[in-house]
C-alpha cells in the first residue's frame, strides 16, 4: 500500500501534517486502495484479502462478492461504536478511530465501493456527462473525506474539492489509456472519439496517432479546466492543509503537463511528472492560492 501511495499523482500523507491527520489519511487510502485493487484485480498474490474478509479462497476471483464483503466489513466499523463486533480486514479495522475523531458517515466509503461494482459492469462511457458521474463515484468521496477530517468542509469547499478529485481522476485515466484498454475499460468519451475519428484499435496500438493525439489533448485540456476550477480551494485554507491542497492540485497539473510533454502519447507509457516538475506546480499553486 506504502508502495502504491508513492506513486500517486499527490501526496496521500506528507510529513508536515499533524499526525492525527496523517493517520486518518493513510487509514481512508488503505480502504480505497483496498476497494479499487478489489475492483480491478490487482490483490496480492495469494487468497489473504479473501480469507481476512470471510470468505471462500475462490471469492478472491469474483469482485463482486469480494466488494460484498467489504460492504458488510465496513458496516461493522459503524456498528463497532455501540458494541458490535469489529472488522475482519486490517485495512477496514483501521478505519475506526478515523471515522469515530472526524465523526465520518458511510456515505464516502459506500460511493467508492459503488464505483468499483460500476466497473464490473459498465466499461464505456458514452459522454462526458456519464464520465462526471462515475467520477463523482470513484473520485470525489476522497476529498471530501479529506475535509471532514480536516475539518474544513462547508459548501463552496465541498464544490471546489470536487472539481479538484474529478480533474485528478480524469488525468489518472488519461495517462493509463493503454492499460485500462488491456482490462476492457475506456474512460475517454465514446462521442469524443467519434468526432475524433478514433477507434480502440488505435487506442491499442504502440504509440498514438494524430487523431489519438488531439483526442488526449482535449481530455487533458478539460481536466485542467476542472483544476483551475477547484484550485481557489488552495487559497480559502490556511497553514500545513493549504500546503497539502496545493500538492493536490499541483499534482495534477503536473501530471497534465507530463501528457503534454509527451506529445499527447500516453500509449508508448504513461507520461509521469518529474519531482522537480511537481515541485514546481505546488509551488505555484501555493504563492498564487489558485
Amino acid at each position: 500500500m506504502l508502495a502504491k501511495a508513492a506513486h500517486e499523482n499527490f501526496p496521500v500523507a506528507p510529513r508536515f501534517l499533524p499526525r492525527a491527520w496523517r493517520d486518518d489519511l493513510m487509514a481512508v487510502y488503505g480502504y480505497a486502495r483496498l476497494v479499487d485493487d478489489i475492483g480491478d484485480g490487482d490483490l496480492a498474490p495469494g487468497d489473504g484479502d479473501a480469507v481476512l474478509l470471510g470468505l471462500d479462497t475462490d471469492a478472491v476471483t469474483d469482485p463482486l462478492a469480494m466488494l460484498d464483503a467489504v460492504t458488510d466489513d465496513l458496516h461493522r466499523v459503524f456498528a463497532s461504536a455501540h458494541g458490535g463486533p469489529p472488522p475482519r480486514h486490517p485495512l477496514v479495522r483501521a478505519l475506526i478511530p478515523t471515522v469515530r475523531r472526524a465523526r465520518l458517515t458511510p456515505d464516502p466509503f459506500l460511493d467508492l465501493i459503488e464505483a468499483n461494482r460500476i466497473d464490473q459492469r459498465v466499461s464505456r462511457y458514452p459522454d462526458w456527462d456519464a464520465l462526471l458521474d462515475y467520477c463523482r463515484l470513484s473520485a470525489n468521496p476522497v476529498g471530501r473525506l479529506v475535509l471532514a477530517i480536516t475539518g474544513t468542509a462547508t459548501e463552496d469547499s465541498l464544490r471546489r474539492s470536487d472539481a479538484v478529485c474529478t480533474g485528478l481522476q480524469i488525468v489518472e485515466h488519461v495517462q493509463d489509456v493503454a492499460e485500462d484498454l488491456r482490462r476492457d475499460r475506456v474512460y475517454l468519451p465514446a462521442d469524443a472519439m467519434r468526432r475524433f475519428r478514433v477507434t480502440e484499435d488505435d487506442l491499442a496500438a504502440p504509440t498514438a496517432n494524430a487523431s489519438v493525439r488531439t483526442l488526449v489533448a482535449w481530455t487533458t485540456d478539460r481536466a485542467r479546466r476542472l483544476l483551475d476550477e477547484g484550485a481557489p480551494l488552495v487559497g480559502s485554507l490556511h497553514g500545513r492543509l493549504r500546503l497539502l491542497l496545493a500538492g493536490f492540485v499541483g499534482g495534477g497539473r503536473a501530471a497534465a503537463q507530463a501528457i503534454a510533454g509527451a506529445g499527447y502519447d500516453v500509449l508508448a507509457g504513461p507520461p509521469r511528472p518529474s519531482k522537480g516538475g511537481l515541485l514546481y506546480a505546488a509551488g505555484t499553486t501555493l504563492r498564487r492560492g489558485t
